[in-house]
């Protein structure tokens, strides 16, 4: 997988003669941008949804840029969050322009698919739209990341946080997967977060170490809530968050400038959603609706075994647009395609009560006066024997009951 990953990124011109940043560097870099991407990209780029541009001439390096340069392009940025310029950003900046550039290249791919759903939510509730970009540090937008903490999806939720916004967590579906009631739920979490704090910078850092660690900064701090006089009382991951976000905006933004391409996506740019109300299966729609059952899968990651539940409460299936007229003309062939194969689980199953005599076992009656030893005797058999048969400890017997001898 490397070798392979290694010789797509060759041909791209990604491989960057520029990455001088050592990990010991970047060793508050979020932790989804210092991961090998490998696995990603390949999983992604196999399954034809993000390839290589053909129109793609990426620089090999991006052009040296002064300091002055930096602070007027993030002066440029239309945005309500403060995006002040220091050396760490610089670090940040860099990583992402040098070592990261591929990454980069990915990502405005496949943010070409997600950020209108994320712009929709954040205008829903008037929040900065410059936070669209908060799911590129989190989970460098894969919508099933994991991280070592267990941190779920896009916008990385821990279980208990998911629930208490109404995300759903089962054995057939993970809704912290879903990128549509994520999104939602992560932007009602951060408007919650800025009616505590009334502070952008100290929102974001409370996202991703949680409040409790930054009302402990801010009293080791002094009382200060001035996020860079925090810093050094932050934990070590999210001293990198912040400068992690702005450097993020800005290469978003100045990619051009940098000599960075976008990867082409093959993700469906409009999709709509049926109600599902019966248990489905994915293969049932990509079978009866000829879809590609790895683009079905990318449109609804949220289903972990391929399996829709929607016998227990009504769910959403997402298709590509043109496919959902064709779902709904075809819905009854789609539950009863093969049925048995893909939704097998029994409803009702018989249970043996021990009374069936099974094909060569032999049974007998009990009389009064009978012993175990006795009856072995007499068929030719162990204590033993019987005792397992019937599930008896002991030597105790009562007349009038059958047991099994053999």
């Amino acid at each position: 997988m490397k070798n392979l990953f290694v010789a797509i990124a060759l041909l791209c011109g990604t491989i960057c003669a520029q990455a001088q940043t050592t990990k010991e560097e970047l060793s508050e870099f979020p932790e989804t941008m210092l991961s090998d991407m490998d696995s990603l990209y390949y999983d992604w780029q196999s399954k034809n949804f993000i390839n290589l541009d053909e129109n793609c001439r990426m620089l090999p390096e991006g052009p040296v840029v002064s300091d002055s340069v930096y602070i007027d392009r993030l002066s440029r940025i239309p945005s309500i969050i403060e995006m002040p310029y220091n050396d760490v950003v610089k670090k940040y900046i860099e990583a992402y322009t040098g070592r990261l550039r591929n990454k980069v290249s990915f990502m405005l791919a496949a943010a070409n698919f997600y950020m209108p759903m994320f712009e929709e939510a954040l205008e829903a509730y008037d929040l900065p739209m410059e936070l669209k970009y908060l799911p590129i540090i989190e989970s460098a937008l894969n919508p099933k990341a994991i991280s070592r903490q267990r941190a779920t999806g896009l916008w990385q939720f821990m279980l208990r946080t998911s629930q208490s916004y109404g995300l759903e967590t089962n054995s057939l579906v993970e809704e912290r997967f879903d990128p549509q009631k994520s999104t939602w739920a992560a932007v009602r979490y951060l408007k919650d977060l800025f009616e505590i704090y009334k502070d952008w910078n100290l929102v974001l850092a409370a996202y991703n170490c949680g409040p409790g660690n930054v009302n402990k900064a801010i009293r080791r701090a002094g009382g200060s809530t001035d996020y860079w006089e925090l810093y050094p009382y932050l934990p070590k991951e999210t001293r990198g968050y912040v400068p992690g976000f702005i450097a993020v905006n800005y290469v978003m933004t100045y990619y051009c400038e940098h000599g960075i391409c976008p990867m082409d996506s093959q993700l469906p740019a409009v999709s709509d959603t049926v109600h599902i109300n019966k248990d489905l299966h994915l293969q049932q729609v990509a079978g009866v609706c000829n879809i590609d059952i790895e683009q079905l899968r990318s449109l609804n990651p949220q289903y972990k075994k391929d399996l829709i539940p929607g016998k227990s409460k009504v769910y959403a299936l997402r298709l590509p647009n043109n496919m959902a007229t064709t779902f709904i003309e075809r819905e009854d062939s789609i539950y009863a395609y093969e049925a048995q194969k893909y939704l097998n689980k029994r409803t009702t199953v018989a249970v043996s009560d021990g009374s069936t005599n099974t094909k060569g076992a032999k049974y007998h009656k009990i009389k009064s006066g009978e012993t175990l030893g006795g009856i072995a005797a007499r068929y030719g058999v162990s204590v033993k024997q019987i005792r397992n048969l019937n599930g008896i400890s002991g030597n105790n017997i009562r007349a009038g009951k059958t047991i099994r001898v053999r």
